[in-house]
């Protein structure tokens, strides 16, 4: 077995293209990937929030006052477009605020002004400035309808009976936590990648060539064989998720966190409780891919099997990402699952659990062992050998 585990790394380590795509582009892409978007759309927002308001007014001669508040505001307020709904569909303004005819009577009489803002909400862009907007608006509604009840001798306190007070006992890394709910997903896919071109070169690969009936054909149990390839693959992927959680935290020490009020809580200790609790997800990875490519009649085949098996450590990520909840034990107990909440529990600055970190580590290895038994007993079968052309 120790012979076919280093038989399998050296000729990797001999492929100059599997070295630089498996241990240098697959661990930098996602932490690259991942800065650069968070980084972009960090800026985006803070520019579009701190960049001077135009707002197109239909009707701005109904309410100057209104329009008056607005420019005290720093919005600048710019003419209306001929066909405001064209000029919203056709993406030329972002949002048109309409003032009709009846505003000044409807002020008048002590009735809610009625004002329209035409927008597009599909248009997810447009969020902040709609958001801008209706605060403006809202703030002004609340200043206006103060002074009336003041005009008539109610304190504005009577018109809130409650008083609402909210506690924030958030931390700046809990807050960073959110941004990192991706990060368990580019961790498992890191770790998928990883185990991808050994396991489809091992087995699809080796057959294809006519190399795996001579080591088959050697007075060694065929258990012990797969144990070695399967062991090779697994160093791969775990040589892989390792450099890319150093990739990540050196990664996360250029994200823009001051201007969001965050902290990042990853580092190296992190990083090493996180290999500790995917590391059983290395071995499930190496066998489940085994498993597939050992069906595959060849290499081709066998990479097309490989590109849908990186949905799979996506379906956890996007379940938590749908419905969020509170970590709970049996989540622990459910492999891949458990490593996207316990490494999200990680990044918050939670404290570690170490029953669900036990919890955690036996399910994810109970089911990788009867995977790998399960990609063992195929190395039985003759059509192992015997299904390429």
């Amino acid at each position: 077995m120790i012979g076919v585990f280093i038989k399998e790394l050296l000729d990797n380590f001999r492929d100059r293209r599997v070295i630089l795509n498996t241990l240098v582009f697959t661990p930098i892409f996602g932490p690259v990937i991942f800065v650069v978007l968070m980084a972009f759309m960090t800026q985006q927002a803070t520019e579009r929030m701190e960049a001077p308001l135009e707002l197109p007014v239909v009707g701005a001669e109904h309410a100057p006052n209104l329009i008056g508040f607005l420019e005290r505001q720093g919005v600048i307020i710019t003419g209306p477009p001929e066909d405001p709904e064209r000029a919203i569909r056709t993406e030329e303004e972002e949002i048109i605020l309409r003032i009709g005819p009846d505003y000044g009577q409807a002020w008048n009489e002590g009735r809610p002004a009625p004002v329209e803002l035409i927008v597009d909400q599909s248009l997810r862009y447009t969020g902040a400035t709609v958001s801008r907007v209706r605060g403006y608006l809202n703030g002004y509604s609340g200043e206006i309808s103060q002074l009336r009840l003041m005009m008539r001798g109610v304190h504005p306190e009577l018109t809130r009976p409650i008083q609402i007070k909210v506690t924030d006992l958030s931390t700046p890394e809990s807050r960073g936590g959110m941004i990192l709910a991706f990060l368990p997903y580019f961790i498992l896919i890191t770790v998928f990648m990883g185990s991808m071109h050994m396991a489809t070169d091992t087995t699809a690969g080796e057959r294809e060539r006519k190399s795996l009936e001579p080591l088959l054909i050697n007075p060694l149990p065929r258990w012990q064989v797969m144990a070695g390839k399967l062991a090779a693959t697994t160093a791969f992927a775990l040589m892989t998720l390792a450099l890319g959680l150093i990739a990540f935290v050196i990664a996360m020490g250029y994200m823009p966190v001051e201007d969001m009020d965050m902290a990042l809580n990853l580092d190296l200790g992190v990083a090493a409780w996180a290999f500790v609790l995917v590391a059983p997800a290395a071995l499930l990875a190496a066998a489940l891919l085994t498993i597939l490519a050992s069906f595959a009649k060849s290499y081709r085949e066998a990479q097309s099997y490989m590109s849908m098996v990186v949905l799979i450590p996506m379906i956890p990520s996007l379940w938590m990402l749908i419905d969020p909840a509170r970590t709970e034990t049996w989540m622990t107990l459910v492999p891949l699952l458990n490593q996207n909440v316990l490494i999200l529990e990680l990044v918050r600055g939670e404290p570690v659990n170490l029953a669900w970190v036990g919890l955690c580590l036996a399910s994810t290895s109970l089911a990788a062992l009867v995977l790998a038994f399960i990609a063992g007993t195929l190395y039985n079968r003759p059509k192992l050998i015997f299904t390429s052309g």
